[in-house]
């Protein structure tokens, strides 16, 4: 029969369960909480019944024994029962290969019992200062990369301790390493988002060589003169006009155009896992908004639309399209890799050609570049955080507190400014 011990607030419940080898007595014990908002008769038939219920889980074996589990074991259940079921699968990606390729090899071999603070502390402290070798290669982590291992790992044994298998995380006693704060979001400057939009409408040369001669004399360069595709000068447009994500851009479809209202309607964001992309709702509520965008913008829109229209209409039966605004050739969604390809390959043709080099950023970079602009033409930051779709302000103060810094100095310039004209 279970026994039941009052502890605190809590109740430890222990189960018989048979003899070892040397004869002594094997316990089963899991830790009981009673509801707040139940009265004191109805906690203890829930306690009678949890022991009822722990009991017959013991007697029948199916009870898992976090001092018998390694962390390598217990990670591959965490995935299938947890972690598959609540979280995104690109989370779920992340997890498995910080799992596979980090925290397995540093601490898998360990039963979840066994755990303790310092061995976490340690893989913290040799992923920050020797990093870690995997394949002959050597890799040195950040300390942002280092909080999000520990988010993994603090996860996962929370969920153990949840599950009854160990009775405290032992990440509640870790402190992981402190991000240190930078102003260094890479974005362009007004001047240089300007060249670069300028640049979307100009002729570029493409090299190509001849066959080589019969006589092994080498054939003449030739140039081919292209522009830009239109539906890349949109997308960045969207990029520095909205401050849309990648994945917001490519998942896209012509329904979330309100061409009356000049806004766009972000409902949904693509993503890359290992099966393919995956478009799915955004994972916060205030991902989840409608954007005004200036007519020019819109404009270009219209015209996008009406082109890839009659480009459907000349390919047929061989249009595969679903509707998505940025697509293949064959009218298939655009893979996700594909913006940031030609936007690199955007600045590299600008520099090529020009003294005043463009900093070589990455597309998310455009989406700073729209947060900075704005902030420079003193427009709110609740507006500003709303068109991002952050969700809490603090999160569009922490990122942008470079540009904040600015306005902060031109507001006392400008009160100087005043004051020294009634001087």
């Amino acid at each position: 029969m279970a026994s039941i011990r009052k502890r605190g607030n809590s109740y430890q419940i222990t189960v018989s369960n048979g003899r070892d080898i040397y004869d002594n007595q094997i316990l089963e014990r899991v830790t009981w909480k009673p509801d707040p908002d139940k009265t004191e008769k109805q906690n203890q038939k829930a306690l009678e019944r949890f022991a009822m219920e722990f009991e017959d889980k013991v007697k029948n074996g199916k009870v898992p024994k976090g001092e018998k589990m390694t962390y390598k074991e217990y990670a591959k259940l965490w995935l299938a029962e947890y972690a598959n079921k609540q979280m995104e699968q690109t989370s779920i990606e992340r997890c498995e290969s910080s799992l596979n390729g980090i925290i397995i090899p540093a601490i898998g071999h360990l039963k979840l019992t066994e755990i303790q603070p310092l061995h976490i502390t340690r893989l913290y402290n040799d992923l920050q200062e020797h990093g870690y070798t995997r394949n002959g290669i050597e890799k040195h982590y950040s300390t942002t990369t280092i909080r999000r291992i520990h988010q993994i790992i603090s996860s996962s044994l929370n969920t153990a301790v949840y599950w009854q298998l160990i009775e405290s995380n032992p990440c509640a006693r870790v402190k992981p390493p402190k991000v240190e704060k930078t102003t260094d979001v890479r974005h362009f400057t007004l001047e240089q988002t300007q060249a670069f939009l300028d640049q979307l409408d100009k002729p570029y040369s493409v090299a190509h060589w001849g066959r080589t001669k019969a006589n092994g004399e080498e054939s003449t360069k030739l140039y081919e003169t292209k522009f830009i595709d239109l539906q890349y000068k949109v997308l960045f447009y969207l990029a520095i006009f909205g401050g849309f994500r990648r994945g917001e851009l490519i998942a896209l479809i012509w329904d979330d155009i309100d061409f009356n209202n000049n806004s766009i309607t972000i409902s949904k964001s693509s993503a890359r896992t290992k099966d393919g992309i995956i478009t799915k709702a955004p994972k916060t509520f205030s991902s989840n908004r409608t954007v005004t965008l200036p007519l020019e913008t819109m404009k270009l829109l219209k015209k996008h639309k009406a082109e890839q229209q009659r480009y459907k209409l000349s390919l047929g039966t061989y249009w595969k399209g679903t509707g998505h605004i940025f697509t293949q050739s064959d009218g298939k969604q655009m893979d996700i890799s594909t913006p940031n390809k030609v936007f690199q390959k955007i600045i590299k043709i600008y520099n090529n050609t020009h003294e005043d080099k463009l900093p070589m950023i990455t597309l998310h970079g455009l989406r700073h570049t729209s947060a900075t602009l704005l902030i420079a033409q003193n427009i709110d930051i609740k507006t500003v955080s709303h068109r991002l779709g952050h969700s809490e302000i603090s999160t569009t103060l922490d990122i942008y507190a470079h540009a904040l810094e600015k306005q902060d100095i031109n507001a006392a310039n400008s009160l100087s400014e005043l004051f020294q004209k009634k001087a």
